[in-house]
């Protein structure tokens, strides 16, 4: 395990607290999601000889995304 450098004591808004309930509720511990959100957000800053992180993270506003209905809709029409 990592060797903790800095301890930081943050204020989060309620939607925030509820997402790390909702991710701990998921195994994900809430330090982690915390160090990850900070990977990303602070990404340029990190030094040269660092390349950003690299995560998964996709947000679509489609509510129709990924509905097979849709891949046959052509075919009904």
């Amino acid at each position: 395990m990592a060797r903790r450098v800095v301890t930081i004591r943050i204020r989060l808004a309620p939607e925030d607290v509820r997402a790390l309930r909702r991710a701990r509720a998921d195994g994900i511990p809430s330090s982690e999601l915390i160090r990850r959100g900070l990977r990303i957000a602070a990404a340029q800053y990190y030094g040269g000889h660092r390349r950003p992180p690299r995560v998964g993270l996709f947000v679509s506003t489609d509510p129709h995304l990924g509905e097979e209905s849709q891949l046959y809709k052509a075919f009904r029409e």
